[in-house]
């Protein structure tokens, strides 16, 4: 099955709001055979929806679209859409009904906003598409010759939720026999650069034909992405382990997860094996570290907390870094570090203690400390391990590759 996707909204034109749902889309489409051909994003303009959806129809008979379901002057999609295929719009009270209901889950006593009852607004002769995630019903519209369109809110969550419920389940009941999928499997790699981890992969970077290798880095890493195409899902299994245990044969000591695990889990996780616990000391990264691991659910298990030590007096008084280390060789270095990381685990009482001092910028840089310069050291169990680096990007950029450098020594030394 080939279909387009058409997200609707100024908000996403104007870049106010970042296109996750096309995104996504695409890979739970893919995982079960349903291959988007092309993508693209209009405006809350109906004569624009209206267009798009069109020529999106000509050419595969089979759209997708998100956003424009709300109760707003704005939200288009609906009317235009049904002009499209000439369906008249016919008020559904049960859906009326049903929308009321959810005002009053969400605690709403006073009556429903009239705008509201737009939603509930059915072309006619169309499916409904049950929204149990929120107040737009969705809404599933074809023509004789079997062309359809499938309408979703945009708001992610809502669009997800029914995307699972019921859109893919619908797909599958129009697939005839097993179908073929593109199917992707993503291992996440830090502490080594793109162009040094195709280097380290040798003969082996760019794979083959039937499983190509994708390169994303970003301030986490490199991702590397191998991708199955149409064959079936357990040919598509086969090739990913296979591709997967090539890669581990050659970067293990850089892949610290696979698909969408985070670091500071894979972090948490080894200190809950080992049954330790972890402080920080954060100066230049002011509690980012500290908010990447209670980000975790479960991480109270092994994280006790945290000292953001952005003033050197918090540094002095508060950590305990000895006067003389600051004067001598300044807040940003090894020393300093080491100190930081080992003090605030003797004061929590924690095995780990991991410490980051830096230069975020703009300002703040000396001719032998540039904008970028961070000094990491990690405290474990009575020995230390240390880090001093110039990242690259601007302010936030630099203290979030900070943190992932802290968590990766700190994997490193735990496993």
């Amino acid at each position: 099955m080939k279909i387009e996707v058409i997200t609707i909204g100024d908000e996403l034109l104007l870049g106010f709001v970042v296109d996750t749902n096309a995104a996504f889309l695409a890979r739970a489409l893919a995982g079960v055979g349903v291959e988007i051909v092309r993508r693209c994003t209009v405006p809350d303009d109906a004569a624009a929806i209206a267009g798009s959806v069109g020529e999106a129809l000509d050419r595969t008979g089979a759209v997708i679209t998100t956003g424009g379901l709300g109760p707003t002057s704005d939200d288009m999609t609906k009317p235009a859409i049904a002009a499209l295929f000439g369906r008249e719009l016919r008020i559904d009270e049960e859906i009326v009904a049903l929308i009321e209901q959810r005002f009053r889950s969400f605690g709403f006593t006073g009556p429903m906003p009239p705008g509201n009852r737009q939603q509930a607004m059915i072309p006619q002769g169309a499916v409904i598409i049950p929204n149990a995630h929120g107040t737009a019903p969705g809404i599933w519209i074809e023509d004789e010759r079997g062309r359809w369109v499938a309408m979703l809110p945009g708001v992610p969550r809502e669009m997800r939720g029914m995307l699972a419920d019921e859109l893919l389940p619908m797909l599958r009941a129009r697939e005839r026999g097993e179908p073929n999928v593109i199917l992707s499997r993503t291992l996440r790699t830090t502490g080594i650069g793109e162009s040094a981890l195709a280097d380290l992969l040798g003969d082996d970077a760019k794979g083959s034909p039937d499983l190509p290798i994708a390169y994303n880095p970003g301030w986490q890493g490199t991702e590397l992405r191998l991708t199955a195409r149409n064959v079936s899902l357990e040919e598509a299994r086969r090739r990913l382990d296979v591709g997967a245990r090539m890669l581990y044969s050659k970067a293990a000591r850089y892949i610290y997860a696979e698909e969408q695990l985070d670091l500071a889990e894979v972090v948490l996780g080894l200190a809950r094996k080992r049954g330790i616990r972890i402080a920080t000391a954060e100066s230049c990264t002011g509690g980012l570290l500290g908010a990447r691991l209670t980000a975790i659910p479960g991480a109270s298990e092994c994280y006790t907390g945290g000292i953001v030590a952005y003033d050197d007096a918090v540094k002095l008084e508060v950590l305990g870094v000895r006067t003389e280390a600051l004067h001598s060789e300044g807040a940003v270095s090894e020393v300093v570090a080491v100190e930081m990381a080992q003090r605030v685990a003797e004061q929590m009482r924690c095995a780990v203690g991991i410490a980051i001092t830096g230069i975020a910028g703009p300002g703040g840089a000396t001719p032998d400390k540039p904008v970028g310069t961070v000094w990491i050291a990690v405290y474990a169990n009575g020995e230390f391990r240390t880090h001093g680096r110039v990242f690259i990007g601007d302010r936030e950029e630099i203290r979030l590759r900070a943190t992932q450098a802290a968590l990766d020594i700190t994997r490193q030394m735990l496993a």
